[in-house]
């Protein structure tokens, strides 16, 4: 059997299955709706088989010479370039990604996956002196052992792959819940790529369901020790509570209201380009897409006027179509959300310069001016294409503008004086900040996550290696030790 004509069924311990209690859920095409496949729906008894196959399969997987793990996942890296027209078919037809914003999604977890390739050499231990005469201390780094992860909707291969590739890089063995809306891009799929590059059975698992029928089975099962969660800050905090409970440890990348500030001395045209792909790739369902765009009031005509003419330029529609730039919302209730924001928006005082519209699900990319950062479209995650531009006086009104946020992910700072830019970025209370250039960056070795209502922990490169893995200190005593039992 083709292992590709499998993904509408669960993977635990290496083979494709039904669920335990036979029922399944339509995989839709958010753009016209058509049902894809009708996936298996796991249940809590397919949670425990997944995570039971996990803990058996992992020990003989640290077992394997290391170089045998890293030509494992440099195989799987080579074989998502193979597969990269099909994947990309996937991801326009079942997320709504244009084909642009898919090619940068492939090829994000290409790279995070040739990264974790490097793991398996990079288990380092350390020697350290002793106080106590004739001992040695050593500190191994090993394995957690098994890792929940539970991934998104909206960039689904690349924030399963993002976890899953460096789990197992690291030594673990992996189960995969993907959201439900994005059951084969964000798990079906992966699971058959791996088994593909020859991974052992039982060291990835996947599990498509209802998160509230499996969510908190796969946080509190004893067998994980970290669980890894991308997705909203609500969600989050529900998952950083149950695994508290539990002792275990997790690692967050959550929600973001991310901020661009256009400096009094930016260059306006370069800055609109920046802002327009950074707020409308993947219709601003970004967890790192700008939220805000605030620019400095004496720029502040010649910005807008830049930002519509690059936005009104975007084509928005069918994402099969190659030039489609802004696709689909992912469903109804997300559409629904956005179209509230705007509406609130629009009655606090702000003016709609472009779009506000929407055909099904293709919200039009809509420009708001004269916004404040007490409407609702500065003050809440959008997670659409909507874009709000504020503005400001000062550096320091500028900052304030950027801190008055729970959120710490991402931003971006324009200005034609880089050190006065990074002297403002240093003070903006974010995990991640880019100085001439938007807030949707991404790259495989280098530390990704935020701060406050954004989120615990960092994904990339050794921080990757660090969440995934942990420390045993070894001391080793070579000349026997005199022990004193009294204190004279």
């Amino acid at each position: 059997m083709d292992r590709y004509s499998t993904l509408a069924q669960l993977y635990i311990g290496g083979e494709w299955r039904a669920a335990a209690s036979g029922e399944t859920a339509p995989a839709t095409d958010p753009f016209t709706d058509e049902t894809l496949l009708d996936v298996a729906q796991a249940t809590k008894d397919d949670v425990d088989a997944a995570y039971r196959a996990a803990e058996a399969a992992q020990a003989e997987w640290m077992e394997m010479l290391p170089t045998k793990r890293q030509a494992i996942l440099a195989k799987a890296a080579e074989v998502i370039e193979q597969r990269r027209e099909e994947i990309t078919d996937w991801l326009v037809k079942e997320s709504g990604s244009t084909k642009l914003k898919a090619g940068f999604e492939i090829s994000n977890a290409i790279g995070i996956t040739q990264e974790a390739a490097t793991f398996p050499l990079r288990m380092e231990g350390e020697l350290y002196p002793s106080v106590t005469p004739g001992k040695e201390n050593r500190v191994y780094r090993q394995p957690v052992g098994v890792v929940g992860v539970i991934s998104p909707w909206n960039f689904p291969f690349h924030l399963s792959m993002r976890s899953v590739a460096p789990a197992l890089g690291a030594g673990n063995a992996v189960v995969l819940k993907p959201a439900s809306n994005t059951a084969v891009t964000g798990g079906t799929i992966i699971g058959a790529i791996f088994e593909e590059a020859g991974l052992p059975a039982g060291m990835l698992n996947v599990l498509p369901g209802s998160g509230s029928e499996i969510g908190d089975a796969i946080v509190t099962h004893p067998v994980p020790r970290v669980i890894s969660f991308t997705g909203s800050t609500k969600v989050g905090k529900g998952i950083a509570e149950q695994a508290g409970k539990h002792l275990k440890r997790v690692e967050l990348e959550l929600g973001g209201n991310n901020i661009m500030l256009v400096l009094d001395d930016a260059d306006v045209e370069q800055a609109a380009r920046a802002a327009a792909f950074g707020k409308f790739l993947h219709q601003g369902q970004i967890c790192i897409a700008l939220n805000r765009i605030a620019v400095h009031a004496s720029l502040a005509d010649a910005f807008t006027e830049a930002f519509l003419g690059t936005v009104r330029a975007l084509q928005a529609g069918d994402p099969s179509d190659g030039q489609t730039f802004v696709g689909p919302i992912i469903d109804d209730d997300q559409l629904e959300s956005i179209l509230d924001i705007l509406k609130r928006t629009k009655e606090a005082g702000a003016t709609v310069a472009l779009g506000g519209g929407h055909e099904g699900r293709v919200i039009e990319p809509t420009v708001l001016t004269g916004v404040t950062q007490d409407m609702s479209a500065a003050s809440e995650e959008i997670f659409g294409p909507l874009a709000p531009i504020l503005t400001f006086e000062s550096d320091e009104e500028a900052l304030e503008i950027a801190n008055a946020t729970d959120y710490g992910l991402s931003g971006s700072v324009f200005t034609g004086n880089t050190e006065r830019g990074l002297r403002l970025a240093r003070r903006v209370k974010t995990g991640m900040i880019h100085v001439n250039d938007m807030s949707v960056n991404d790259e495989p070795h280098v530390a990704f996550g935020g701060m406050g209502a954004s989120g615990l922990g960092r994904f990339g490169g050794k921080w990757a290696l660090d969440a995934f893995s942990t420390v045993q200190w070894v001391s080793i005593q070579h000349q026997p030790r005199t022990y004193r039992f009294s204190a004279k």
